[in-house]
């Protein structure tokens, strides 16, 4: 290990509604952490997302509650604050958000910006989009079997992606493909696939499945299976999702 590992804390920043978070959003996190040696997941519940009209079902605060708890005890997961609602009553835009926090952590920080596939293919949309990718390299947990022409795909207009598979890592069944990306202006940054990762589960069908039970008078079961214990039972306490 060279004397930059030691001294450069590496940090990846996984922002979203996490409405409520679920086990998928942990197996991303979790492969990250291990497949790119990183010390820290910031789990950033978002105020207000540009590109969702009708906002999240449950409030920011319960988000957060629900988020701590499903983090509880995690290595390496912590709650961040930086895509907290602001005073402004304004979106929550990514690249602001990254630059933020890049300079809240210092230069003796590297960060990385963790999304999982249904967030990236969106990503041609985002405020500032190709500027993204330059603000905090990308860690995308891809879909099983996704190609490089899928990603090519994805990304915003002017960007190019170019493997570099001699970058490419496995550590015990994580396996990382390693990726370069270039602008027009000739920059380059680093991008990494986390391909395969089998935690296809969505906020949508958590909810769904917790409304269900609710109807059906249904007190334990079926929800754990996709949120964390403590997550449904707080869920349930407080009437989330009916």
């Amino acid at each position: 290990m060279n004397q930059a590992r030691v001294t450069e804390r590496r940090v990846a920043f996984f922002g979203g509604s996490f409405d409520p978070p679920h086990l998928g959003h942990l197996a991303v996190a979790a492969a990250a952490r291990i497949g790119l040696d990183l010390d820290t997941v910031l789990f950033a519940p978002v105020g207000a997302q540009p590109l969702k009209r009708r906002g999240s079902t449950a409030s920011f605060e319960d988000r957060l509650v629900m988020t701590r708890l499903a983090i509880a005890g995690e290595p390496g997961f912590e709650i961040s604050l930086a895509d907290a609602p602001n005073e402004a009553g304004k979106p929550n835009y990514s690249i602001e958000t990254l630059e933020r926090l890049r300079v809240e952590l210092g230069a003796g920080c590297r960060l990385y910006f963790l999304m999982g596939a249904d967030s990236f293919l969106g990503l041609r949309k985002w405020h500032r989009a190709s500027e993204i990718p330059f603000a905090a390299p990308l860690i995308v947990a891809s879909r099983p079997g996704q190609r490089l022409e899928g990603v090519k795909a994805a990304l915003p207009a002017g960007l190019t992606i170019e493997a570099t598979p001699e970058r490419d890592r496995r550590t015990g069944s994580i396996e990382v493909r390693a990726y370069e990306v270039r602008n027009s202006a000739g920059g380059s940054t680093e991008f990494y696939l986390l391909p395969g990762l089998d935690c296809d589960i969505s906020a949508t069908e958590v909810r769904a499945k917790m409304r269900a039970q609710e109807e059906a008078g249904e007190i334990e079961g079926g929800s754990e299976q996709l949120v964390p214990e403590a997550v449904a039972r707080y869920v349930r306490a407080n009437g989330l999702y009916q």
